[in-house]
This record gives structure tokens, sequence and C-alpha cells, in this order.
């Protein structure tokens, strides 16, 4: 480790989704929207990546509005944690 290392912390990674699907357990996946610009026409295009999450407890539903962690491989395609819930969605009734 270098000297000037020493006294840094790594920067987590945060991201901030919608969550797709919660079929499986202790898995969600997560659809983070960004806005990028078309480098030929100069519009704001909308562009998505699904990543999938670690949920422990299966608090998690779809519709949910949440902040995910860059987190150590824990699958195969896993390698984000859900760090918090943002908002809920309204109850249709």
């Amino acid at each position: 480790m270098s000297a000037e290392n020493l006294g840094r912390k790594a920067r987590v990674r945060k991201l901030i989704g919608r969550i797709k699907s919660d079929k499986m357990d202790k898995t969600v996946v997560v659809e983070v929207m960004r806005y990028k610009m078309d480098p030929v026409y100069k519009k704001y295009i909308k562009e998505r990546c699904r990543y999938k999450a670690h949920d422990e407890t299966n608090e998690y539903k779809t519709g949910d509005r949440v902040e995910i962690i860059e987190h150590r491989p824990l699958s195969k395609e896993k390698r984000w944690k859900v760090s918090r819930l943002i908002e809920r969605p309204a109850l249709a009734g």
C-alpha cells in the first residue's frame, strides 16, 4: 500500500432506481434510469441499466424506489446491496 493511500477511503458507488422484480429469494432487480446526450442529435435520451441487488429480509417490493450501494460479489451477477428505501408507490384503490 502506498503512502498517499493510507489516510484515504475508497468512495462507495451509490445509485437510485426502481425495483422491477422481487421474485427471487433475497434478490431484487433494480432498474436505474440515466439521461445521456446523443452525440449526433444533441438530445437527451433515456438509458436504463438493470442491476441485481441483495435484499436480506425480502422487505422491498416491485415499484419501490431504493438506493443501492456497491458491494463485494455475492453471486455470479450480484454485486450490489439495497441500502435504503426512498419511497413506496401509492396504493391504488
